[in-house]
């Protein structure tokens, strides 16, 4: 055997027997190498600067705005052209952003004047269940102090885009006091901006204000302010110190692009397969019981759900209705009457059908009136009609009691014309 053959059988001994004293890889190898892989990658970040938010000619002339409620989508056509045709490739996605560079951010887009405190920050984190980056900071001036903290988000494929995100005004029904109000910028992206409180079911206490930025790919950079100091640590009625207008400008920076280019995309969300009474056959179902001569207001639709305000000219009265299949099993022994608060009456129809009928008081603490009729069917589809005598749950009441009698609510319930086309 040649000097080489012997060198080669002598290290492929050696190799099998250093690899025999080794123990036997731990069944999470591959998850932690991921996720080591993963931090390495968020380490990185805090080391590179941010990608230019703006390109200039050597004049001075600002070219591009980007999809921050500007012109095009942040690249200039001339550095775009400029690109192909000297062959360069395209520059790498970017890092999500560091907690530290969430707090630099929002820091550097303060007013000046103030001073930062507090401030903490959260790494964006990608795998199957994302990490969303985050900042949060105490803002001083000579006038008080405010808290703000801001985040970036990206809209689940599959999901509507107004069943999630923070974005666009709330129903009067679920928010009574807030004050909110939408701008389509050029471009596609939906600004919003709400004074609200940070208990929304009462319009006392700390007031909370906050923007939201949502791009028409669906990535959205929300800011919120509570004044006076953190959430639920002051109860004063003092403004925040930053304006909605500032709290805007906040959103729309652009700043924030490279950070929202690099939000990994959530995995898109599984048909549920689940039935739903369509939201324009609810409205419609409901409508068609509300007496003669009232109008209708603050209608919000969706399948399954439908609430509005109708006012007969006594004062405006909430009504619901909500649809919903196969709930059986879900409500089985809660048909009854035991441990529900205020007059209630349960009965079961001749074909099996059970309906609940209660009247009670709001359980969100105001001095409004709550009647309801529940039906649930043997096969499992259930109607629930409702109403309150005011135009939200929460809200001051408008009238002594409901406007629809428990009759005609019942009415409601029972009608089939819910579950057919």
């Amino acid at each position: 055997m040649s000097r080489d053959e012997d060198f080669e059988t002598g290290l492929a001994r050696a190799l099998r027997r250093t690899a025999g004293d080794f123990p036997p890889p731990s069944a999470d190898l591959v998850r932690r190498s991921v996720g080591r892989g993963r931090r390495k990658r968020l380490f990185a970040a805090v080391r590179t600067t941010a990608a230019a938010v703006a390109v200039v000619t050597a004049g001075g002339g600002l070219l591009a705005v980007g999809p921050l409620g500007g012109h095009g989508d942040g690249t200039p056509e001339r550095l775009r052209t400029g690109s192909h045709a000297t062959g360069q490739p395209p520059s790498p996605k970017p890092t999500p952003p560091s907690g530290a560079e969430m707090i630099r951010t929002l820091t550097g887009l303060l007013p000046p004047g103030g001073t930062v405190s507090d401030a903490t920050g959260r790494d964006a984190e990608a795998g199957d269940g994302i990490v969303w980056p985050m900042a949060k900071l105490t803002y001083t001036t000579a006038r008080g102090s405010t808290a703000l903290d801001v985040t970036l988000t990206r809209q689940t494929p599959g999901v509507p885009a107004d069943q999630q995100g923070e974005g666009g005004c709330l129903p009067v029904q679920v928010r009574p006091y807030d004050r909110c109000g939408t701008e389509k910028l050029p471009g596609g992206a939906v600004l919003t901006t709400v004074q609200s409180f940070t208990y929304p079911n009462r319009d006392t206490g700390q007031k909370r204000w906050y923007a939201v930025l949502t791009t028409a790919d669906g990535a959205e950079v929300t800011v919120q302010e509570f004044a006076g100091g953190g959430e639920k640590a002051a109860s004063g009625a003092a403004d925040p110190l930053l304006s909605l207008a500032e709290l805007a400008a906040i959103v729309r920076s652009p700043r924030w692009e490279s950070a929202l280019a690099a939000l990994p995309t959530p995995p898109r969300a599984p048909a549920t397969g689940r039935k739903a009474v369509p939201a324009d056959r609810m409205t419609r179902v409901l409508r068609s019981h509300l007496p003669r001569g009232g109008t209708v207001s603050d209608l919000n639709a969706g399948d399954g759900l439908v609430q509005l305000v109708h006012d007969d000219g006594h004062g405006r009265n909430m009504v619901e209705a909500d649809a919903q299949y196969d709930m059986a099993d879900a409500l089985a022994g809660h048909m009854g009457c035991a441990g529900v608060a205020g007059d209630c009456r349960s009965e079961t129809l001749g074909d099996g059908t059970r309906v609940k009928t209660v009247r009670g008081r709001s359980e969100k603490g105001g001095s409004a009136q709550v009647w309801l009729v529940d039906v649930l069917y043997p096969d499992g589809r259930r109607v629930v009609a409702r109403e309150v005598n005011s135009y939200a749950e929460a809200a001051p009441v408008t009238r002594p009691r409901p406007a629809l009698s428990l009759e005609l609510l019942r009415d409601i319930a029972l009608d089939k014309g819910f579950f057919s086309g």
